[in-house]
């Protein structure tokens, strides 16, 4: 079977265009590492960028990739056209038995439903749900990008959905849906190294930003400290200091960094984020809205004690573990008295949970479920 995976190179986004080679969200990652294993298949990754790249042929022996140069007016001002034709062009040449895009925030889902070849979607984030929590202006990104959602949804042959959550806002558009999880990267399910836990470590892992909610946390970090709770919290993620919520919590930040209750770490790679799990007691993470969770199953995975909003996927991933305690959107004074208890009980982490998201979430078995969905869509083409 030969597939096109349609997916974002973030040197595009970051605009890290000296990059000597792509690199990919968490879990269209971990899906070509499940892909890539797998037999009788045949991969092409395409993604588009605004400046040439380096463009390495092959990503893994099955697994080609193809970087694809559209001029900024063929971007989000014009709906992705020139996004659409480049990708076009390319499949023609390529012949896929099936085009997947990945995400619908910009242009993979457009250039899939528009490609001429059977096709399906992965939705990452429920961008018309995004739009309406951040209440997004008239003609913002978010706006355009919501309604661009529902035509690409509208066209496609399938949806993957990533959760009961995700589920539920898709069906009334897409045609067929199924229920496949984002995999896990195979690096989570490695033996951990040493040093292991130390201390009452909390970390918080995604962009700081409102729907994270970030700045709420550091009210409750503060409240316990007040109360003479002893523990640290870390922030990994990326920042943007020319926005007002990120200034906020910088400025926020301060005194907490002083006391040692909170510290801001930025972006990690991939190994130091491992490590930082391996050295860590718990994971605290109250998004208002999530399509996923995919950091929740991370924590767990390495083996954490995880602190989680009910919003969202969180639930799914959650099912069956007693490594979580979960809490209504803005329970504030519930987290607060679940971390000090938990806190004076010594900060404990079971690692309960490591089996369970290797049955649920590694790439093989993600990857295995993406098949039989493939072969199932071309039945019915």
């Amino acid at each position: 079977m030969r597939i096109a995976l349609l997916t974002t190179d973030n040197r595009q986004d970051c605009g890290d265009y000296g990059a000597p080679a792509p690199w990919f969200g968490a879990a269209p990652e971990a899906l070509l590492q499940g892909l890539a294993v797998l037999p009788d298949l045949e991969v092409h990754v395409l993604s588009c960028t605004q400046q040439l790249v380096a463009a390495p042929p092959k990503l893994a022996p099955n697994v080609f990739f193809h970087s694809l140069l559209v001029p900024k007016l063929g971007w989000a001002r014009t709906g992705f056209q020139g996004c659409i034709r480049a990708v076009r062009r390319e499949l023609k040449v390529i012949q896929p038995d099936i085009v997947h895009g990945q995400g619908t925030e910009r242009d993979c889902a457009l250039s899939a439903v528009f490609s001429g070849f059977p096709n399906v979607l992965t939705v990452h984030g429920n961008v018309r749900r995004v739009a309406q929590v951040t209440r997004a202006r008239a003609f913002s990104y978010w706006w355009v990008a919501a309604r661009l959602e529902t035509l690409a949804l509208r066209r496609a042959c399938g949806v993957f959905c990533n959760s009961e959550y995700t589920e539920q806002l898709v069906r009334p558009y897409g045609r067929r849906t199924w229920r496949v999880p984002n995999a896990l990267r195979t690096r989570f399910f490695t033996a951990a190294r040493e040093p292991a836990q130390t201390g009452c470590l909390l970390l918080n892992v995604g962009f700081i930003g409102p729907r994270k909610r970030q700045l709420e946390l550091l009210d409750r970090l503060q409240e316990l400290h007040q109360q003479g709770v002893k523990l640290e919290c870390r922030f990994i993620g990326s920042a943007q200091p020319h926005t007002r919520y990120v200034r906020a919590f910088l400025e926020k930040l301060k005194p907490l960094e002083q006391a040692g209750v909170a510290r801001y770490v930025g972006l990690k790679p991939l190994n130091e984020l491992i490590a930082l799990f391996d050295s860590s007691a718990a994971l605290i993470h109250m998004p208002m809205e999530e399509a996923f969770g995919l950091v929740v199953a991370e924590a767990l995975a390495r083996g954490l004690k995880v602190f989680a909003s009910r919003v969202g996927g969180i639930p799914d991933i959650t099912a069956g573990v007693r490594d979580a305690e979960l809490f209504q959107a803005d329970d504030w004074r519930g987290l607060n008295a679940a971390i000090g208890r938990w806190a004076c009980a010594g900060c404990p982490r079971r690692g309960q949970a490591r089996d369970l998201m290797r049955g649920r979430y590694h790439p093989e078995v993600i990857a295995r479920r993406h098949v039989e969905i493939y072969k199932e869509v071309l039945r019915h083409a």
